[in-house]
């Protein structure tokens, strides 16, 4: 599972959001609108939310020490922790209040062709990041459907930036409508709707990426076939006679930690135990495209 893929996508939703958050406070500086000031913090915490994962991958590269003996691979999952506060805090939480805020009080829009304008800038930009996202996750998808695919990746940076793409999209449609009902109405509430839309979209994304992250944070094991190939790899050794039990626990989205208990042919010496585990590992190397930290216990097959 290459981190390619994740960060060409974090790149392209980057540069798109900073384009487009120029053009959203532009916008809500000339017409006044609530739904593009909250869409222009909404594009800026995006922003910075791509900023924190790609720090978070170079982080991640740094060698193990002597303190870190496996490295800082989780450090990916850390720093896309953070960015469900953020988009919670800086994007749900403030564009809620905004929208309420203008709710109660309502300002008639000024020159709302111009926000309408960027609206449309914005919505193209977004889907050439969306796309770009798309594109990168359908390399390593494999036919999964979408849902299950950011439940169950391991890398996190797709996942975020797919689901930080598909908000910014809806919530841009949101704004749209929101700002044109208030401007053929005159009643400037429906900005104020607008707003507190994106709003509750935004804060909803936020919890259920932090569900995600904290999953990962606290540990989880290879996926299903990964785990199967694991203990095929390890059986299929022929000084292996059982595979008593066999644990994995993601170190960082591409580094597996693989502890196992295996049953070895007893044949009386300690060299053929030591074959018996090379060439364990070897299999399991073999049958896992991830970078595998493997440490084998062999005992006595107490089943027979």
């Amino acid at each position: 599972m290459s981190t390619d893929g994740g960060t060409k996508a974090v790149i392209a939703a980057l540069s798109a959001n900073l384009a487009i958050a120029v053009a959203k406070f532009a916008a809500a500086a000339v017409t006044g609108s609530s739904s593009m000031a909250s869409e222009g913090v909404h594009s800026l915490a995006d922003s910075g939310n791509q900023v924190l994962l790609l720090v978070g991958g170079k982080r991640a590269a740094r060698p193990a020490t002597e303190s870190h003996p496996f490295g800082y691979g989780r450090s990916r999952y850390i720093y896309a922790f953070v960015v469900s506060i953020v988009l919670f805090t800086v994007g749900g939480l403030y564009a809620a209040y905004e929208g309420w805020h203008k709710f109660n009080e309502p300002e008639p829009l000024d020159s709302p062709q111009w926000a309408i304008g960027v609206l449309i800038f914005a919505i193209v930009a977004e889907t050439f990041s969306f796309r770009t996202a798309i594109v990168e996750s359908n390399k390593t998808r494999n036919g999964q459907p979408w849902l299950k695919f950011v439940r169950s990746n391991k890398s996190p940076e797709l996942p975020v930036v797919l689901l930080e793409d598909l908000g910014a999209l809806i919530g841009l449609i949101l704004a749209l409508v929101g700002i044109s009902v208030a401007t053929i109405t005159g009643d400037g509430r429906f900005d104020g709707l607008g707003s507190m839309a994106i709003g509750i979209l935004l804060i909803v994304i936020a919890v259920f990426l932090a569900v995600e992250m904290n999953s990962l944070l606290v540990g989880e094991s290879a996926l299903p076939e990964y785990q199967l190939a694991i203990e095929a790899a390890l059986a299929d050794s022929g000084v292996i006679e059982r595979v008593i039990h066999v644990r994995t626990l993601h170190l960082g989205p591409d580094e597996l930690l693989v502890v196992a208990k295996v049953a070895v042919v007893d044949d009386g010496t300690s060299r053929s135990i030591a074959v018996a585990i090379d060439d364990a590992e070897t299999r399991v190397r073999a049958a896992v495209p991830l970078t595998c930290m493997i440490y084998l216990e062999p005992d006595m097959d107490r089943n027979k």
